[in-house]
Formats: structure tokens, C-alpha cells, sequence
């Protein structure tokens, strides 16, 4: 009788570590190439950083240790950068929440033509940031742009160069950025209304709940999961923004639109500073890790699964 469960035993094991190697076995094709193309490139940016590589030099290249870390500490120009990044993420993920938001409530109301509003509301996700960056430089552009020739025909003046601007570069460019990606914030929001039970809203209604209370009471608790994550997920994406901005204003004016991406850019393939830049690249990781473990410590301590 024992003889007969400790076979019995034995053969479920093989079963687990046959399982075990076959689920591995499926998970490899998708493992490789994030392993490749991901885990590989990070660690070798991370290794480069303390190093003093360049481009165009006969020398081998040396370990310094962390000397590229410390001259980033003394680099006005880098937190600079660093500043309009934060000033660029927040200014653009606040707002496109909350346009986002209302967008969602409308859209998830029983409108005519509702269909077309929500296929003309994803217009903008569908673009390349290129294409993006390309149409609303045409938008902004100072002789024939079509926000100047409005202000001329509204007697408001005679407009202004908006991209080239000390002043109006910075708030040009996050008006850009609030509208190329408001439509997937959209989406995800409208995504989490469709599905709050409607019976929790019928009863709210019968209790009666204005519609303000509604939402304060009904709505939000069941979308305050997807607007954290998704919140989260724009701060972080806005925050290594590089095609829209090198597009609209390559980093200018005098640097008032340099996001550390673009200064890291420059550092690397315009002056050749590998080591440097990908020091850089560090840390804009540690800050986008720091950002993630926030997100993580939020929806642990609301109870909410990961």
C-alpha cells in the first residue's frame, strides 16, 4: 500500500516538472526576444555608463567607475532637461486625464451617431507622433499657420511664432502632447465605464442620486483602477517622450523644450559621448523604476490586484 502511493507520488511530480518544462518550453519564443531586444540593450547601457566610450576615438575605451555619474551631478544643463521633463509629463498627463475623462462620459452616454464620435476620437492615435509633429508645425507656423490666420481674422492680432517662442515653445508643445494621446486615455476610460454594472446606476437613480453623486458614489470607485494605471502608465510614457518633441522644436528654443531624452540624444549622436549619455539612460530608468514602484505601492494599499 505505501509502495503503491509513493509511486503514485513520484509519477505526480514528473507530471509537475513535465508541466513545468513544457510551460517554459511555450514562454520561450516570446522570452528570447525581450531578452534580446530589451534585457540585453539595458544592461549593456548600464555596463557602458561607467565607462568613458566615445565616438571616433583610436584608444580602447576605459573603466571609470562612476565619474560619469558624478559630472552628471554638476550638470546644470542635464537637470535643466530633467525639470522641463517633469514640467512636460505633468503638464501634459493632468490635463489629458481630465479631457479624457469627460470625453469617456460622453461618449459612453446613448448619443446618435455615437460610432462615428468614437471613431473620429481615435483619429489622433492612429498617426504616427512624426506625422503628428509634421501637421502641427503647419498649425503653429508664424506666416501661413492656421492658428495665426485665425487670430488675424478675429482681430486679435497678428499672432506670433509659437515654436520658436522663449514663452509659448514649453505650452505649444504640451497642447501637442495632450492631443496626440488623449485618445488611448479615452479608450481606456470608456473601457472601465462599459463595464460598471448599469444595475448599481439604476439604483443610485432610484435612491435618488443626482448625477454628481453618481458618479462621485458608483462611477469613479469602479473606475479608479483603470484611471491609477492608466494615469501611471501616461506620466511614465510622457516622461521619455523623443519623436514629437525633436519633430515640433528639436529641443528649442535655448533649450526650453529639451526633455532628458532628447539631451541623453544629443549627448550620444551629435557630440559622440556614449559613456555619458548612457548615464544618462540610467537615470531616467531609476526615475521611471521609482515612478512604477509608486504605482505599485498605490494599488497594493487600495486592495487592488496588480
Amino acid at each position: 500500500m505505501a509502495a503503491t502511493a509513493t509511486a503514485r507520488s513520484g509519477r505526480a511530480v514528473r507530471h509537475r516538472d513535465h508541466g513545468a518544462h513544457g510551460a517554459w518550453f511555450l514562454v520561450l519564443p516570446a522570452l528570447i526576444p525581450i531578452l534580446v531586444l530589451s534585457v540585453g540593450p539595458l544592461l549593456y547601457g548600464i555596463a557602458l555608463s561607467f565607462t568613458d566610450a566615445q565616438s571616433g576615438r583610436t584608444q580602447a575605451t576605459q573603466w571609470t567607475g562612476t565619474l560619469n555619474f558624478q559630472d552628471l551631478l554638476h550638470d546644470t544643463l542635464f537637470w535643466d532637461s530633467f525639470r522641463i521633463g517633469l514640467l512636460w509629463a505633468v503638464g501634459v498627463t493632468v490635463p489629458q486625464f481630465m479631457l479624457a475623462l469627460g470625453l469617456a462620459l460622453l461618449l459612453n452616454q446613448n448619443l446618435r451617431f455615437r460610432w462615428l464620435a468614437r471613431a473620429l476620437a481615435i483619429i489622433p492615435w492612429a498617426m504616427p507622433e512624426v506625422v503628428v509633429g509634421i501637421m502641427w508645425r503647419l498649425v503653429y507656423h508664424p506666416d501661413a499657420g492656421v492658428l495665426n490666420e485665425t487670430i488675424r481674422d478675429l482681430g486679435l492680432g497678428d499672432g506670433r511664432d509659437w515654436l520658436t517662442g522663449l514663452a509659448t515653445a514649453l505650452p505649444a508643445v504640451i497642447v501637442v502632447g495632450i492631443w496626440s494621446g488623449m485618445p488611448q486615455t479615452t479608450v481606456a476610460l470608456l473601457a472601465g465605464l462599459q463595464n460598471t454594472p448599469q444595475e448599481l446606476h439604476e439604483a443610485a437613480a432610484l435612491d435618488g442620486a443626482g448625477a454628481w453623486r453618481r458618479f462621485r458614489t458608483v462611477t469613479w470607485p469602479a473606475l479608479r483602477p483603470v484611471a491609477l494605471a492608466i494615469t501611471a502608465l501616461n506620466l511614465i510614457w510622457n516622461f521619455n517622450s523623443f519623436a514629437l518633441i525633436y519633430v515640433l522644436t528639436s529641443g528649442g528654443p535655448g533649450g526650453r523644450t529639451r526633455l532628458p531624452m532628447l539631451f541623453a540624444y544629443e549627448e550620444a549622436f551629435r557630440y559622440g559621448q556614449f559613456g555619458y549619455a548612457a548615464a544618462m539612460g540610467c537615470v531616467m530608468v531609476a526615475v521611471v523604476s521609482v515612478m512604477l514602484a509608486l504605482y505599485l505601492v498605490g494599488r497594493l494599499r487600495g486592495g487592488e490586484p496588480t
